[in-house]
């Protein structure tokens, strides 16, 4: 990328250019092609700047946002120096099924500019550590962070994931989220918590965006209507655009969410006024989305990038 913005300004109109037209347009469905779509892209790479992360999205005051974070995934191992491995050992916290988080080549692998998150259900049981006590379980899972990292208040955020295969039976879950640094207004949810892309197994026609805060009203902080029912089949782009009154929730560059916060005790825009960090989880799913004998014993989460601009 770096030897690509030293190119001479023409060049790089070209090279982005080509690029882009053998990209879906925003919002259609991955491999779409044709003359409309190569005309789309052919628009947008003549008039929007670029940075690191690609093309820059267009902020709603008309300027343009500025990359901040990203991660291809490239060669064979999670980058340490973006990412930090969740671990019961050292975290205490656990998933449905028990399950227990563990670094190790089942639960987290890079490939071929693919990051896969891996809950996987051991054939015997092992002692799973956590501070001041251990039990006894056959399920691992997976979650990463930029907790201390990366952290950022307001921007966009986005990820192009494709959902674990498992669709329609239950057991497996999966997020992209951010957490705040620092519990500045209390324990959860009082500092706050958004989800940009929550799937459940057992309805994966949808995936869910939520807020979370103290005071939240469940029925009007959650995106229930944002279908996507190829999410496991295809990769699509999950993104959250956030500023200090609203956040905005799009799927392939469509909005199918828009939220304002309203917390209790609280006088907007706390408690999304502190900088948050992300969250990657491949889990084993627990109450109604809870670990069938059907569901296979291993699922895994395909994660293609994570853009962060500000």
């Amino acid at each position: 990328m770096g030897e690509t913005l030293l190119r001479p300004r023409h060049a790089l109109i070209a090279a982005l250019l080509a690029a882009l037209v053998a990209l879906p347009a925003i919002g259609a469905p991955d491999g779409a092609t044709g003359p409309a779509v190569a005309d789309a892209t052919a628009r947008v790479a003549a008039t929007a700047p670029t940075d690191a992360c690609g093309v820059r999205p267009k902020r709603p005051d008309g300027t343009y946002y500025a990359c901040s974070f990203i991660d291809g995934f490239g060669g064979t191992a999670l980058d340490r120096r973006k990412w930090a491995v969740t671990e019961t050992k050292v975290s205490a916290m656990s998933g449905g099924s028990l399950s227990c988080y563990v670094d190790n080549s089942r639960t987290i692998a890079v490939s071929n500019g693919v990051l896969r998150l891996t809950s996987t259900y051991l054939p015997t049981s092992f002692r799973c550590k956590s501070p001041g006590t251990t039990w006894a379980t056959r399920a691992e899972a997976a979650t990463i962070t930029t907790r201390s990292l990366f952290t950022q208040t307001n921007g966009r955020f986005e990820a192009r994931i494709k959902m674990p295969a498992e669709a329609g039976i239950a057991g497996s879950h999966s997020a992209f989220w951010l957490y705040p640094q620092e519990l500045t207004y209390g324990r959860w949810p009082a500092s706050g918590e958004v989800d940009i892309a929550e799937w459940f197994s057992a309805k994966a026609d949808h995936v869910y965006p939520s807020v979370h805060y103290g005071g939240e009203i469940r029925s009007k902080s959650t995106g229930y209507d944002c279908a996507m029912p190829t999410s496991s089949t295809a990769f699509h782009t999950y993104a959250v655009e956030w500023n200090k009154s609203e956040m905005k929730f799009s799927f392939d560059g469509k909005v199918c969410f828009t939220h304002a916060w309203k917390p209790f005790l609280l006088r907007s825009p706390k408690p999304f006024d502190k900088p948050f960090y992300m969250v990657l989880t491949q889990v084993w799913g627990k109450a109604w989305n809870t670990r069938v004998s059907a569901m296979p014993s291993k699922s895994t989460m395909q994660v293609d990038w994570v853009k962060v601009w500000k």
